[in-house]
């Protein structure tokens, strides 16, 4: 079994999509074990997307991510991070697969609903962030 960290984002949640993305993971069989509503500092925003602080787009996307609540999910599954990343489609909603979360509902690269980690390591680190190990069952 494998876990990731799955994150639906400020304008996910302020569209009512909560529901949706969830029952698309359920429907896929993909166990949510951990789940929280927050919403980030800009700060916490800013920790959590370290890893772009040299890109063009961090100051936006770190304004975008602290501008509403979150819903912060655990994942598990079998190849969970895969079969997430194929449901989430491609960054850019506008190159994403039809019937993916992002060509179904966002509106444009930044604001794209959802944020899956794209590996082990960077869901180990991922789920960290958010979560203690008693806040995840299963």
């Amino acid at each position: 079994m494998e876990r990731t960290l799955s994150i639906i984002k400020p304008d996910g949640v302020s569209h009512g999509l909560i529901g949706e993305v969830i029952r698309r993971f359920e429907k896929s069989n993909i166990k949510i074990v951990g789940m929280k509503l927050l919403k980030m500092t800009k700060t916490e925003a800013e920790g959590f997307y370290m890893v772009h602080k040299e890109r063009p787009f961090f100051d936006s996307l770190t304004d975008f991510m602290s501008s509403g609540p979150v819903v912060v999910m655990v994942l598990e599954g079998e190849y969970v991070i895969d079969k997430n990343r194929r449901l989430m489609g491609a960054t850019n909603p506008e190159e994403a697969d039809e019937g993916t979360i992002r060509k179904d509902f966002a509106t444009e690269i930044e604001k794209n609903v959802v944020h899956g980690s794209d590996s082990p390591e960077t869901a180990s680190v991922e789920i960290a962030y958010f979560f203690n190990r008693f806040e995840i069952v299963g």
